[in-house]
């Protein structure tokens, strides 16, 4: 047809492949402006170039397709600023995962530079409010932001949150994490009062912990455990029970994931040597 373009017309000027143009088509995205319907042939206008090369790169910055589409549909171009922002936002979050793994790798392969020391220690008890679930490890993480962000709305703590890790966690992906703050100092028990939901008042036990200084990001804690656990086995002390954090510094005190801190403990054997 007079002024339509073929497929193949259309592939070069916009640097989509056919079979890239096909599946935009099949998936309600870029439709040509007709089709052959002896041959099946596709025909696109010249005014759809710009909307293609748009798509192409929205496609380059990995944009899903769903998104795409929201992109060229949105009505003003604050919406598709806006829309396109938050993309953005996306893959600059995924960078920064990309290069703390980066990191991370480097380290595990022999950079490791200084790392904190290791030191046996007795943990008495403690009162506290808690908040007790089974979970699986994938979830864990979300699961816990959650319950500490909870008991931190509770009231008042006299100390550091913390949590408890079953093993079963670890070895069969699925086990209890206790997340718990520590109970007002002024109170010889825990208080159940104005406490409300999932908040109930435990004792946390004492424990015999071989323990370390984790300073960084919570997706590096592998790294300590795996010093923590290297420690313990070599010394012969393991011992059975949950493995304890502590959150000295976290998300409650500051964004920057390279101050964070959190005290790591591995139960060893109260009888060690």
């Amino acid at each position: 047809m007079r002024g339509y373009l073929s497929i193949g017309e259309f592939s070069r000027m916009t640097h989509l492949t056919v079979k890239a143009l096909r599946h935009y088509h099949d998936v309600g995205l870029l439709a040509p402006v007709a089709i052959d319907p002896a041959t099946g042939y596709r025909s696109y206008a010249p005014a759809q170039v710009a909307e293609a090369q748009a798509i192409h790169r929205l496609r380059d910055l990995e944009m899903p397709i769903d998104d795409v589409r929201a992109v060229l549909a949105a009505g003003d171009a604050a919406a598709r600023q806006d829309a396109l922002a938050a993309h953005l936002g996306r893959l600059e979050d995924r960078l920064a995962e990309t290069q703390s793994m980066v990191a991370s790798l480097r380290t595990l392969l022999g950079d490791e530079g200084p790392q904190a020391p290791i030191e046996l220690r007795s943990v008495p008890a403690l009162l506290a409010l808690a908040i007790t679930g089974r979970v699986t490890f994938t979830e864990s993480g979300e699961w816990l932001g959650d319950a500490l962000a909870e008991l931190a709305a509770s009231g008042p703590a006299a100390g550091p949150a913390g949590a408890l890790f079953a093993p079963e966690l670890f070895e069969d992906g699925i086990g209890e994490v206790v997340a718990y703050v520590p109970a007002p100092e002024a109170s010889s028990a825990p208080p159940t009062d104005g406490h409300r939901g999932r908040v109930a008042p435990v004792v946390i036990p004492a424990a015999e912990l071989a323990v370390t200084d984790h300073v960084g990001a919570l997706t590096e804690l592998d790294q300590s455990y795996g010093r923590l656990g290297r420690f313990v086995a070599e010394k012969g002390i393991g011992a059975g029970g949950p493995i304890r954090e502590t959150y000295l510094v976290s998300y409650a005190d500051t964004d920057d994931e390279s101050a964070h801190r959190t005290v790591v403990g591995w139960p060893v054997v109260a009888d060690r040597p």
